[in-house]
């Protein structure tokens, strides 16, 4: 990495920084573009080269993980569940790229306290399950049907250990996320499993 790109790394870590220290010392309210930018030094205008939105600073993982997700290689003539297999792979290694960053704690507990943050990340996954179907559908890959459940899948898949880490931490009890994840998906799993007969 040059120089110019880590310069950029660290000005978006900043404006995500500073994002979530708003949020979390005055509000929801208290996250505007000009706090954003006096935290952090550079223009208003510069924060959105770096995010599309305020939300996305709040939530900064929420854009990756879409792009992380459309970047996949998925083996030609893969049936839904070998689609899924590999796109729940890679929101497990976002999952552990994020929680390595420590954000994964510190957004679980904003949300805890902060209704609207839930919010942005309802409508973060329904532009995230929209995204896939079309990359899905667009590529050939899945009929359109199949290509929601997988989209639908990945965002509560995400959702779930999302909440049952937040609910351990507010117990006070120590929580794995991957940990977690992966028993999310095994759940899902043994819920979809074959009926008997």
């Amino acid at each position: 990495m040059g120089i110019r790109d880590e310069r950029k790394a660290a000005t978006l870590r900043g404006i995500r920084a500073a994002a979530l220290d708003l949020l979390e010392e005055q509000g929801f309210d208290a996250v505007t573009a000009g706090r954003i930018a006096r935290r952090v030094g550079i223009s208003e205008r510069t924060i959105f080269r770096y995010v599309p939105s305020l939300e996305a600073a709040m939530l900064p993982a929420e854009g990756e993980f879409s792009q992380a997700i459309m970047a996949c290689e998925i083996p030609s003539g893969a049936d839904g569940a070998g689609v899924l297999r590999v796109l729940l792979g890679a929101c497990r290694e976002i999952l552990l790229h994020e929680v390595g960053g420590n954000e994964f704690r510190r957004v679980s507990r904003l949300m805890a306290v902060e209704p609207r943050l839930l919010l942005v990340a309802t409508r973060q996954e329904q532009e995230l399950v929209a995204a896939v179907t079309e990359y899905l559908v667009g590529r050939g890959l899945l009929p359109r049907m199949e290509a929601l459940l997988v989209g639908e899948t990945l965002a509560t898949a995400w959702r779930v250990t999302w909440q049952c880490f937040g609910a351990e931490e507010r117990a006070g009890r120590p929580a794995d996320p991957l940990e977690l994840f992966d028993r999310v998906v095994a759940s899902l799993a043994a819920l979809v499993g074959e009926p008997s007969e």
